[in-house]
């Protein structure tokens, strides 16, 4: 949905973050300190593990309110690999994210009186468990954690007399805290935002964290999430660790990171950090989504090809939408409906006389006797109408966020709203009561959650006109309500201005007024940021609870752990060829997020693109994980079949994705089991190599597939970087890049070629492809093993993940899944390829078969001496052939490698169930 109608025009936007970023720059390189620090005045163990302090200031201070005189600081190795540092008030309770949406350990009650005699323990000053240490410093407080296993200080909070920022400060509404930095350390996270520079966090870009419906083509702008997270990369003389820091914090924050430190100041709430010792980024990852919660397992349809518009008008431009797809021959899976299937723009509403019922369900009946999808969106605005069934059920039940006492009225595409709140349980069983009926009318395979930062095309309290139509005759986006800006509280206008919409713009405009209130009293001011998490969660519920299947969701606004619920797409982005780079950076960012299945809108949202950009994008986002064609209103058709040229790109990189979907799906179930995120930066799997590490133009699927686009117009070939080994070819698998030190090359890319290679010691499993998901997924298998160029040793592995997708939860042990590790070695020319095959059951109920394994990097010619297939001579086998095909180099060799004696080893026509374990065989010769 188009969001700059909710935010000023773009180039307003844009201009006055110009002005903006020159207040962030001003702020950030400002060398007054506001407060004079705590001392700690008590500290002692925990009786449920841990430390207790207590912290007093030194000296008051006014700027931005009075200091809060105590502090309750609680310290805990909550496992072996991270550490909690939680500090509040420690007089009264104060706003934190709510337990029961991100569940973790409640810290110790804060007591009521403090400055009594205590039991004081200053000694020892380090606390460890497991490989992190904490210390701390007394007069002035400050706080450090280390590495156990090589002394190396990850976050030290301490101030020198030369540091450009002030001792920590604990005011009401302003929070300041500061590390340092070693200045070659490369940071990455802190989103949502559009990075110009990569992935690698830049020193004085400005980083705010305030989730807020605004262009995604807004550089270095807070944008629809909140993620106040970093991974910090460090290598020390060769050997590279990672580890993560979390300030769990909804409030509003700015975080200035220069190259030898990073201050966060933050409006509200308490400092909660969680800290997550790695070492290696796949760790911290898999620490992280351990605390925050798993990536939400994905249907299989879920990785096919979607296909979107706002400006479907009706069944009939829809179902035509599909049969062109059909008839081009290009995949695609599922079908989706913008606001344009509702009746006036009205939530779980159809539109009468475009999308009449009837028609609309026997559509239906059609796309999904194909396997195909059907997914429509929802906004979380709900319109005030007294003749509107969902309204009424809503005012019934009493849970709209109020103001003043009465629902707070706002403006979206209805026009006048009313916003539920998901902080209320009562509003959870409205929503899921809403869904159920609605899915009960359209039996939809998934929900679209937008506008839900939350977006408002008004600001301040607002009264529905008496005298003129709302919405009337101007554009849906104009603000129609008779509105007053809502100055009068602290909480709508803070003593800290953040650097909100890049502009310091107040922190209610264009959503819900600030002092609005929640469910039991919650201030908007603290909650704002998690309307979408909370959102998705109760949407996630009612998916799952219509039919128990596996539900999808994908939102625009997130927060820490939304992964655990929904996919997301990174907004309204424009058809640029600077878009399509920045793609890139958001959707790795949100890989380290914990939110793997991520995609930007293929060939931009506005305005129309041009056909070589359309080629080039879906060369890429056939490779994101969520893979969408999504476009505005306003704009022409974009749809992958309107240009012949990007027709045929499409069939070209869909149906390389389409044989990887076993790769891809295995990879879901990585990143539900672990969060190891689905698109991976190269430092992911090659953390040593530093040239990587600011690496924003190629990417990798899981740890061995690599995407290198053409990201340039004009463009027919790409400069490329391949970390050290070898990579082969997946279009061409006869063609192999041998990386010494991690080179780059310059690969032939015309307008339909996109470059894709896997890399050595891996086993691939693939399949045929086809037009859906369904049709592919039942082909048979290939295996494609890589040995590193002309190897006589070597060894590769691979595994696969299948189940049924419709079941709510992905894991082994319930009869309907089956897990494989592939293995394969070559020693004293003898190659072997073999399976372990977990639950096959289930694989074998589908009659999945491996039908060729091919065999790459051998070295000398093959011949088909002594070979066996699970204990049978292959030549008893019937229909199996043995080929060779001697490989191709691109560029300069490593030294050693005899191009005319690596070859790839070819054999089909195998049968080879894969819910059996197998074991083949056989002799390497060596011809002239």
């Amino acid at each position: 949905m188009y969001s700059s109608p909710s935010s000023p025009p773009p180039l307003l936007v844009l201009s006055c973050s110009i002005l903006g970023f020159l207040l962030f720059l001003s702020a950030a390189s400002s060398t007054t300190k506001i407060g004079q620090g705590y001392r700690l005045i008590s500290v002692e163990e925990s009786p449920n593990g841990g430390l207790v302090g207590h912290l007093q200031v030194k000296q008051k201070t006014s700027t931005y309110g009075p200091d809060i005189p105590y502090l309750q600081l609680f310290v805990k190795h909550e496992t072996q690999d991270r550490l909690r540092v939680h500090i509040t008030d420690a007089e009264q309770a104060r706003w934190e994210v709510p337990y029961n949406l991100l569940p973790r350990e409640q810290p110790p009650l804060v007591k009521k009186t403090i400055g009594k005699a205590r039991k004081t323990l200053f000694s020892p000053s380090d606390y460890s468990i497991g490989e992190l240490i904490f210390s701390y410093t007394v007069d002035p407080f400050g706080f450090a954690v280390r590495r156990k296993s090589n002394g190396q200080t990850l976050f030290n909070s301490s101030v020198s007399e030369s540091d450009p920022y002030g001792d920590m400060v604990f005011k009401d509404q302003y929070l300041e805290i500061s590390t340092k930095l070693p200045g070659d350390a490369s940071l990455y996270g802190l989103g949502e935002n559009t990075q110009p520079h990569g992935i690698k966090l830049y020193p004085n870009d400005p980083y705010t964290l305030y989730t807020t419906d605004i262009s995604a083509i807004n550089l270095n702008t807070d944008l629809y999430g909140s993620h106040p997270v970093y991974m910090d990369l460090r290598n020390v003389k060769g050997e590279a660790f990672a580890h993560g820091v979390l300030l769990l914090n909804s409030n509003g924050m700015d975080v200035f990171y220069s190259k030898t430190s990073l201050t966060y100041k933050v409006i509200g709430g308490v400092l909660d950090f969680y800290f997550f010792s790695g070492p290696t980024p796949l760790a911290v990852v898999d620490q992280y989504t351990s605390f925050v919660g798993r990536p939400a397992p994905m249907p299989y349809w879920a990785l096919g090809f979607h296909q979107c518009r706002w400006g479907y008008h009706n069944v009939s431009v829809v179902e035509a939408v599909v049969e062109n797809y059909r008839k081009a021959q290009i995949p695609l899976d599922v079908i989706w409906n913008d606001d344009d299937h509702m009746d006036a723009a009205k939530d779980f509403t159809l539109d009468p006389i475009n999308f009449p019922r009837p028609k609309l369900l026997a559509f239906l009946d059609e796309v999904h006797s194909r396997g195909m999808k059907y997914i429509v969106l929802i906004d979380p605005g709900i319109a005030v109408n007294s003749s509107y069934g969902v309204y009424q059920r809503a005012m019934a039940d009493d849970i709209f966020i109020k103001y003043e006492g009465e629902p707070y009225l706002a403006q979206v595409w209805p026009g006048p709203v009313y916003f539920p709140d998901f902080l209320n349980p009562k509003a959870v069983s409205w929503w899921t009561d809403e869904i159920t009926r609605f899915h009960q009318l359209v039996p939809v395979d998934g929900l679209w959650i937008d506008m839900n930062e939350v977006s408002n095309f008004c600001s301040g309290k607002c009264q529905i006109p008496k005298n003129r139509p709302c919405p009337g005759t101007g554009a849906g986006w104009e603000c129609c309500l008779d509105c007053k800006n809502i100055t009068k509280t602290r909480w709508d206008d803070p003593p800290y201005k953040l650097n909100a919409s890049g502009m310091q713009a107040p922190i209610g405009f264009k959503t819900i007024a600030t002092s609005a209130i929640h469910y039991n009293g919650v201030l908007e001011y603290n909650a704002h940021s998690l309307y979408g998490f909370s959102q998705a969660i109760a949407t996630h519920k009612a998916l799952q609870g219509l039919e128990g299947k596996r539900p999808f969701v994908l939102s625009r606004s997130t927060f820490v752990g939304s992964g655990s619920y929904a996919a997301h797409w990174t907004g309204d982005n424009k058809g640029t060829w600077e878009d399509l780079k920045y793609s890139i950076s958001t959707m790795l960012n949100f890989g380290i997020f914990g939110v793997p299945m991520v995609g930007s809108d293929i060939c931009g949202f506005y305005p129309q693109p041009t056909e070589e950009l359309c080629n080039r994008w879906i060369e890429l986002g056939a490779f994101y994980p969520f893979s969408r064609d999504h476009a505005n209103y306003y704009s022409p058709s974009q749809e992958l079949y309107v240009w012949d040229t990007v027709a045929e790109s499409a069939r070209n990189a869909l149906g390389m994705r389409y044989k990887l979907l076993p790769y891809l799906y295995t990879l879901n179930y990585e990143a539900h089991t672990t969060g190891a995120p689905i698109a991976q930066p190269f430092f992911f799997s090659f953390p040593s190599f530093t040239e990587c590490y600011g690496l924003s133009t190629q990417f990798l699927l899981g740890s061995s597939v690599m995407v290198s686009p053409v990201l340039t117009q004009g463009a027919s070939e790409v400069k490329a970087l391949f970390p050290p080994g070898t990579w082969y070819s997946l279009f061409d698998t006869t063609q192999a890049v041998v990386s010494k030190s991690g080179d780059y090359f310059t690969l032939d890319a015309p307008l339909h070629v996109i470059n894709v290679h896997v890399y050595q010691n891996t086993i691939l499993p693939m399949q045929q492809g086809g037009m859906t998901s369904k049709e592919a997924r039942m082909t048979p298998f290939t295996l494609v093993v890589t040995f590193p160029a002309g190897t006589n040793n070597g060894e590769a592995k691979g595994k696969l993940f299948i189940d049924d997708d419709e079941l709510p939860e992905m894991k082994l042990g319930n009869g309907y899944s089956t897990y494989v590790d592939f293995y394969a070695s070559v020693s004293q020319k003898t190659v072997k390829v073999w399976s372990d095959v977990q639950e096959g059951k289930f694989a074998l109920a589908q009659g999945l078969k491996i039908g060729k394994i091919t065999v790459l990097g051998l070295a000398g010619m093959g011949e088909a001496i002594a070979n066996e297939v699970t204990g049978e001579p292959m030549s008893s086998i019937s229909n199996v052939e043995f080929n060779t095909t001697q490989h191709q180099f691109l560029g300069q060799q490593e030294d050693g490698v005899d191009e005319k004696k690596s070859v790839m080893v070819e054999v089909t026509g195998l049968e080879l169930p894969l819910g059996k374990n197998f074991a083949m065989s056989w002799k390497m010769g060596i011809k002239g």
